[in-house]
């Protein structure tokens, strides 16, 4: 099957089924395919916010060391294939094809066992674990989906090492309504006798996580970002305590250590699409679409916004499931909005507008455009900008991957080659 026919199989998977197969079902999936990950040496990260960042971090830094690495992230802002990252970039179009050929086969196989199809992201890890095992990589960097312990990348053995980034209220339906009750799902994924790197800046996630760790016998990293000196380039405040992550995982896990030389120009070449990402003059992508997101965009945007004292414009959309309210509220109470554009989604996740936009005028701001799709709010934010004012376009990774589908298209055209980054 070539590379648009699987894609089109892919994306018609259900996200959520009704019947789905356990971990231990999974584990039977991925011994069908030979084990892959038993043979890999694998970093496993967890958290709600910064798990991308600390996996390009990680990536970054061990090709500048040298390293062959996979990385195993989700979602994919407008190709599939960018989930599967090899030495950072995109999976091979043959190997994904290959990929995809032999976990449908094992499908097949396990179905007629009486096993549930897998969904949608169980296909595409145990694609990710053929194609990271037939690219020989040196380290896999494995990003989990959702939550930790349930979550379908856990069915891994044995990692070098686990890392659990910031904590904070997301998919209250399916992790827990506290803080406590989240990082004990993100704690899911530490193992016996893995060393655990974690974030250390909120104590109620920190004593669940020291609690687990003790449980397992395993090791503990509490990072403070203030602590961590290297005078490296970031694009983000935020991103300071990601780097630092990575940097103390590699740390635990590498002997010899790297040499500082090697940490420091790996982080100075990191690049993560969508996060505080400078597309245009002024223009700002960031992949914000919670509150705990939302409060570390605006700690990157609002002194931005600050700096130029013109106020700002937001171009907004998100899905439905999130905590919507509490991110519309904190970026109008934090920053100077000028004007805000809502865009709907190609997603049946997306939220409606017309609430979002009442939710925005009972904050005071008067100035709101429903754009429809992202396309045309994007192209209208940008045409209605004035000179030297931000636009910051946040809510969704969704909308984001829709700008740069929009941005890609006109890179091909020529039209604002010369404005990207």
């Amino acid at each position: 099957m070539d590379e648009i026919k699987a894609e089109e199989y892919l994306l018609n998977i259900p996200l959520w089924t009704k019947k789905k197969n356990s971990l231990e079902d999974v584990r039977k999936f991925a011994e069908k395919l030979g084990n892959p990950d038993r043979d890999m040496r694998i970093i496993h990260v967890a958290g709600t916010n910064g798990k991308g960042s600390v996996c390009a971090y990680l990536t970054s830094i061990l090709r500048q060391a040298g390293y062959h690495t996979g990385t195993f992230i989700s979602p994919h802002l407008i190709d599939i294939r960018e989930r599967f990252l090899v030495d950072g970039n995109m999976a091979d179009k043959a190997v994904f094809s290959q990929a995809f050929e032999k976990v449908y086969e094992v499908t097949q196989q396990m179905m007629e066992e009486g096993y549930c199809y897998p969904t949608f992201f169980e296909f595409l890890f145990l694609m990710g674990l053929c194609i990271f095992r037939e690219e020989n990589v040196d380290y896999l960097i494995l990003e989990t989906g959702l939550g930790g312990r349930l979550d379908t990348t856990n069915i891994i053995e044995r990692p070098l090492a686990c890392i659990i980034t910031s904590i904070s209220l997301e998919h209250t339906e399916y992790l827990g309504d506290t803080i406590e009750l989240i990082a004990g799902e993100k704690a899911g994924i530490i193992k016996e006798h893995v060393p655990v790197i974690f974030d250390g800046s909120v104590p109620e996630a920190a004593g669940v996580i020291e609690k687990k760790a003790a449980m397992t016998h395993s090791t503990c990293y509490p990072v403070n970002a203030e602590e961590f000196r290297l005078n490296a380039v970031y694009p983000a405040p935020y991103q300071r305590m990601n780097a630092a992550l990575a940097c103390k995982a590699l740390d635990v896990i590498m002997t010899p250590p790297l040499d500082e030389s090697v940490l420091l120009a790996g982080i100075n070449n990191m690049k993560w699409p969508g996060r505080m990402e400078q597309v245009m003059p002024d223009v700002y992508l960031d992949g914000a679409h919670n509150p705990g997101g939302i409060a570390a965009f605006i700690e990157a945007a609002a002194p931005l916004a600050g700096e130029r004292g013109k106020g700002c414009s937001l171009l907004f959309g998100v899905v439905s499931d999130k905590d919507y309210c509490s991110m519309v509220k904190e970026l109008c109470r934090s920053l100077p909005l000028k004007r805000v554009y809502l865009a709907h989604m190609d997603s049946s996740r997306a939220m409606d507008t017309t609430p979002l936009a009442q939710l925005f005028n009972s904050q005071g701001i008067s100035t709101v455009t429903d754009c429809g799709h992202v396309k045309d709010g994007f192209l209208q934010a940008v045409s209605q900008k004035e000179d030297g004012e931000l636009l910051f376009c946040v809510g969704s990774l969704y909308l984001i991957g829709e700008i740069e589908a929009v941005l890609a298209l006109d890179d091909r055209t020529g039209t604002r080659n010369n404005q990207r980054n």
